[in-house]
């Protein structure tokens, strides 16, 4: 996983919000809410489907600033991380 910032709106047509817990999927429907847990330290968050991506290959999902900071990987950018809907 990685994290990212926008400064327009998502593909749901949201305006991108860095503190909220969302996230981008390749393929999920929007709205879907996923238990994301950062496989190094154990730390979990809830986030909600509101845009597509990553595109870079070998990530899975591309997490909200307020996400990544939750999990504790702001300053490394990536983690491995494992995903449950909820």
């Amino acid at each position: 996983a990685s994290w990212y910032a926008l400064t327009s709106k998502t593909a749901s047509g949201e305006r991108m919000n860095p503190s909220a817990l969302t996230a981008a999927h390749r393929t999920l429907p929007f709205g879907t809410r996923l238990r994301v847990t950062n496989r190094n330290n154990g730390r979990s968050v809830v986030v909600r489907i509101n845009d597509r991506g990553p595109f870079i290959k070998g990530r899975v999902i591309d997490l909200s600033k307020g996400a990544a900071g939750r999990l504790g990987f702001i300053s490394s950018g990536h983690t491995a991380v494992c995903t449950d809907r909820v």
